[in-house]
């Protein structure tokens, strides 16, 4: 697994040169010449409202089950990463308030569940989580993400990007977001951390297989303070009809489950 992870960090410089400002997209959807553009809603290039669910193709022993302690594989920590997972304890994180750790910015969309994303209003996408009951908003506009204390789904700010081959091309494009601001939470629920100087940087794609729907969210978090190098991961989402399985749960984690190693 640790060879797969880290081999989409080159996929990933590469692909990144591709990517720019969706700013034809905006000019197609009607925007007065020497007018503002239109709003986030109105120029996007890709559809991700809806109920999703995740599809959990890769990393099983990490994502279904809370593996044991030390259990770090394929994520890049440090020297201070791997001492401060080693403090991690359970019952701690549900008596002083951090039980949601798990469930931040960082680590969320490879939480096994359902997402349910809305345009709140014109310049903001709002995803929520039925695992952990998490609410996120990626503000387009220009320093729309309100500044404050840090917070589990921290300040995200999300633009159209325009892809000029290979991924994301043939839904014409990409949703690039960039978070800040979180507080220090789990890569996996098992401690291992990042920490609020991190930058989490999301790109969402939608594609269709097998006559279905699915989006895919590509995640790299860049973290100066628990990890060597950039920890990347791809997560895959299937459309759902309607919002029938939406079950919205409390952030808990079950204990580390003996005999995944």
């Amino acid at each position: 697994m640790k060879k797969t992870t880290l081999a989409l960090v080159p996929f990933m410089a590469a692909g990144l040169g591709v990517l720019a400002p969706f700013d034809s997209a905006r000019a197609q959807r009607g925007a007065a010449p020497g007018g503002p553009p239109p709003a986030a809603r109105e120029a996007a290039p890709i559809d991700l409202t809806g109920y999703w669910v995740s599809i959990v193709n890769e990393d099983w022993r990490w994502r279904m089950v809370t593996p044991p302690p030390g259990d770090y594989a394929s994520v890049p920590l440090n020297d201070a990463g791997r001492e401060a997972a080693g403090g991690w304890d359970l019952e701690a994180d549900a008596g002083n308030g951090n039980a949601c750790r798990p469930f931040g910015v960082g680590g969320i969309m490879r939480v096994p569940g359902r997402v349910h994303i809305t345009w709140p209003d014109a310049d903001t996408l709002q995803i929520d989580t039925d695992a952990g009951s998490q609410t996120r908003l990626l503000y387009f506009a220009p320093g729309a993400s309100p500044a404050g204390e840090p917070t589990w789904q921290g300040r995200s700010t999300a633009a159209w990007e325009r892809v000029g081959g290979g991924r994301g091309q043939a839904s014409g494009g990409t949703l690039k977001v960039v978070t800040t601001g979180m507080k220090m939470g789990y890569l996996r629920w098992n401690g291992v951390p990042y920490s609020e100087n991190a930058v989490i940087t999301e790109y969402f794609d939608r594609h269709g297989a097998f006559d279905q729907e699915w989006f895919t969210v590509t995640t790299i978090v860049e973290d100066p303070t628990y990890l060597n190098q950039p920890f990347v991961t791809s997560t895959h989402f299937r459309r759902e009809p309607d919002g029938a399985k939406w079950d919205p749960t409390p952030c808990r984690t079950e204990p580390p489950t003996v005999g995944t190693r």
